[in-house]
């Protein structure tokens, strides 16, 4: 077992205000922010909303995937994280897709609603098996990796019940917008859609955090291996320096051993 998957006891490390803050970043760049958010919900609102004035399938679609795009290059000449606008012009895409394939307009949100269904599938499968998504989408954020595994009990447990709640309030989004993808027209999904594009995701975010926030410190796997090869640097550099002594000296650099009389 490495130094690196040894349990410890010392994991509140910070002041619970640092921790909360630590959360608070992590989870605005782990999920978007506000820019994010809105990335996610323009393309879907400007098909919807064309597509309510003038029943044409085309335009709401070439218009909510030629937003989808201009959001990306924004980033691109800003200079930006481009991963959620990526995922944006993705989803748009797919469903741009398959309504076009299908003729109905109402397949542009179908991809869309078997992601969350997948999504919220793979929440709850990887918590039963003890490794929630959420602590693996959000370890590398927090610097700690897998470490919260083996080493952070509280931490894992923490992970553990944010994930049940991304899991459940997605499978309860689901069990409202798929009733509705069967029984209601192309207006009155895609309104009540992108209605619950946001509540439920801030839901979720907030639920992740005052979990997150009364957990343990995550611990820097990060900081660690850097004072491990810096401990090891040292260590090499006083061995040289002993030989280079010894060598001046004309003794042995190794240990000196017992002479036979």
């Amino acid at each position: 077992m490495t130094s690196l998957d040894k349990p410890t006891e010392d994991t509140d490390q910070t002041q619970p205000h640092d921790a909360r803050a630590v959360t608070e970043a992590a989870l605005f760049e782990a999920f978007g922010g506000v820019r994010g958010m809105v990335e996610t919900v323009l393309p879907g609102l400007l098909f919807v909303a064309i597509f309510t004035i003038n029943k044409d399938l085309h335009l709401s679609a070439i218009a909510a995937l030629a937003v989808s795009v201009i959001l990306v290059v924004v980033r691109l000449v800003m200079k930006d994280t481009v991963k959620h606008a990526f995922s944006g012009v993705f989803g748009v895409a797919f469903g741009v897709v398959f309504a076009m394939f299908t003729g109905n307009a109402k397949d542009f949100y179908l991809p869309g609603m078997i992601y969350t269904l997948g999504l919220a599938l793979a929440y709850i499968v990887t918590t039963l098996a003890g490794v929630p998504l959420i602590g693996l989408i959000l370890g590398p954020v927090f610097k700690e990796n897998l470490s919260w595994r083996t080493r952070n009990p509280g931490r894992k447990k923490a992970y553990a019940k944010a994930s049940w709640a991304w899991g459940l309030i997605l499978l309860a989004k689901c069990a409202i917008l798929f009733p509705l993808y069967w029984w209601a027209d192309t207006a009155q999904l895609g309104w009540v859609l992108i209605a619950l594009k946001i509540p439920p995701f801030l839901l979720a975010v907030w639920l992740t955090w005052v979990f997150l926030a009364k957990a343990p410190a995550p611990i820097d796997v990060f900081a660690e291996m850097e004072a491990e090869e810096k401990a090891e640097e040292e260590r090499k550099a006083a061995r040289t320096a002993r030989a280079a002594q010894a060598a001046e000296s004309g003794e042995p650099a190794g240990p000196r051993h017992r002479r036979d009389a």
